[in-house]
Order: structure tokens, then sequence, then C-alpha cells
């Protein structure tokens, strides 16, 4: 079954989805019996495209490979925004992938609204409108009745979310707490190297990890945030930004590091909440000092971990990717499937 598709936002993770798309659909018609296409592209950077019959893939790669516009592909239509692209295209679901702004959650809560008024699914791995207005994307998907895909918003294509839903909620979870942002753990890991702070954010900036304004990263807004969904998405709770203490990394010390291996112990960044007796919650960003026993000890470099605390299962942790290319374009495929397999 044919399922056209528009992504907005054409980045890393737009043209790490792309390539996926090019490589693997054949495969995912095979196996799931989606073929996707896609009919529209929207960056505000390198340009608009729409083809109702669907877009050649490998050219857009090409062209944003050798630095062109988008616009320098033949296409019947040209130069559309993004809202004009969710409303006027013929699309069955739109995927949002444009930058986060986690003080409004815009663009990207236009862009949902849109989708779902025009009678479109929505995938995002943009964590600003879910973090900040989850209650929106829960009430006007079931208004619609279309589905909305967020897997990629808190360890990209690690099933952290979906695992928790279709698996873990039975189970009662009390807890959920983890590695919930690369650049900081990449950080930790050099600073045990014998790096201090600065040099360990430096190279994370060198290598990608950290933006030029780390502040997300480093002072625990970007955790914040996944932990407001995970709270919000899996426990039934109502948590704002505000709700989350923080305590940013750069409260430690070389010493601190150097301490702590000496105790065969090491610090990790950790996202928690947990439900307390009376109902209400309590969530933090903090770094923690844990033992070399612990689950999440030894996950090192960029990667993210995750536990689940359950009444029957007890602990049940997931390590896998949390951030990348094609690690967060695969979290729209895992979205896709399941959209297909619930609609189509």
């Amino acid at each position: 079954m044919e399922i056209k598709l528009i992504i907005i936002g054409f980045g890393n993770v737009g043209q790490g989805l792309a390539q996926i798309l090019e490589d693997k659909n054949n495969f995912y018609k095979d196996n799931f019996n989606c073929d996707f296409s896609l009919v529209a592209v929207c960056d505000s950077l390198k340009g608009s495209l729409y083809d109702p019959q669907g877009l050649n893939i490998s050219e857009l790669l090409q062209a944003v490979k050798a630095g062109r516009s988008l616009e320098s592909i033949d296409a019947p239509t040209k130069g559309w925004d993004a809202l004009t692209t969710i409303n006027q295209s013929n699309a069955d679901i739109v995927i949002e992938l444009a930058y986060t702004d986690l003080k409004t959650g815009e663009p990207a809560l236009s862009h949902m609204k849109a989708s779902f008024r025009s009678g479109k699914h929505f995938v995002t791995t943009n964590k600003g409108p879910v973090a900040l207005h989850y209650k929106t994307l829960k009430s006007l998907s079931e208004h619609h009745g279309l589905m909305a895909g967020i897997e990629g918003t808190v360890m990209s294509g690690t099933p952290s979310l979906s695992l928790a839903k279709e698996s873990l909620m039975a189970a009662n979870i009390q807890s959920i707490e983890g590695i919930l942002n690369g650049t900081t753990n990449y950080m930790l890991m050099r600073m045990e190297a014998g790096l201090d702070y600065d040099a360990s954010l430096l190279e994370a900036q060198e290598k990608g990890y950290a933006e030029a304004d780390p502040t997300g990263d480093v002072d625990g807004f970007d955790a914040a945030a996944k932990v407001v969904i995970l709270a919000n998405v899996l426990m039934g709770a109502d948590l704002t930004l505000q709700d989350i203490a923080l305590t940013g990394m750069n409260t430690l010390s070389i010493d601190d590091i150097n301490v702590a291996k000496v105790k065969n112990e090491c610090w990790k960044v950790l996202g928690h909440v947990n439900r307390e007796p009376d109902g209400s919650f309590n969530a933090w960003v903090k770094p923690v000092k844990i033992k070399a026993s612990h689950p999440l000890a030894n996950v090192s470099g960029a990667m993210n971990a995750i536990t689940y605390s359950t009444e029957l299962m007890g602990d049940i942790t997931l390590i896998g990717a949390g951030a990348g290319r094609i690690e967060t374009g695969y979290a729209v495929i895992e979205d896709l499937i399941y959209i297909a397999k619930k609609c189509y």
C-alpha cells in the first residue's frame, strides 16, 4: 500500500530518514506492505519541493550533498512554506523534523496543528511540542481520529517509548531513570580519562555531540525535556519543564571524577522521575555518583540508557543510541510502520 509522506526540515535527521527510505523501501514493501512515497520536502534554508507523484530521493540527497538548493530539482511545485506544504499536499503523514524550541514548541506546534486539521497523521522527533504541549497533541490526535508518532523524542531510534507503552505499562511503572543526554555522557567519559571540563566540552563540540551553545546539554534542559515526556506519556503525569529540578554537570570537577574512580564509582548525569506514595511526582536531572556495578555505569560515550522500575517485573534497562543521523531517522520509520499497521 502506498503511503505518501512530507518531510518538514531536511537537516541531518531528514537526510538520514531519506537515505533509509531510499535504501530500504523494497524491504518495507516486502515485509510490512508499506510502500512509502516522499511527495514533499520543505526546509527553510534548503528550499521546498512538491510532486504528488513522488520525488526522487536520490536527487534530493545529491543536491544537498553538492550544496545546491532543493529547488534546483525539477518538480511541479516549488517554494511552498511549511504550512502551505502541509495543508495543500496529498500526503498521508507529516514528518516534522524542524529545530527544537523548548520555550514555545514552535514552529513544530503549528505544524502539528495543521497536520491534524488537514487530516494527516503526524510524526516528530522534535522534543519541543511533546514536552510542552503533550495534552494538546493527544487531544487533537484523538479528536481528529489520527495518530501521532513521537518515538524519536527521547532516545533516537532506541525504542524507549514503544517498549514501555507496548510491553511494560501493565507491569506498573513506578519510576524511570536514565542517561538521557549523550553529550554529557561523552564528556564524563573523557573527564575520567583525564580531560578537564572545558577540554571535554571542546572535544564534544568538535565531534558534533555538543552545539556551539552547549547550554541545553550541560545545564540539563535537553534531558529535562525527555524526563517530562517519559513522565507524561508513560506514567500519566502532568509535568512541565519547571517541575524538573536541574543541576548542571558544570558543578563537577576533575577532582570529583578522580575521587570516585578511587572508590570504584563513577559519575553520570541522570534524569529521573518517580511516583510518590501520595500520587505526586518527583523529577530531576543532576550528576549522580553510582557504583561501578550499577547497570548504567558501563554506558559510555554518547550512548543513552534507561531503567524502568516496575511493580511486576522489577528493573528493566534498555541501552542504545540516543542520537545520530540514521538512528534518529530510524525512529521515524518505527512510527511510520506502526501507523501503517493501525491505519492502512
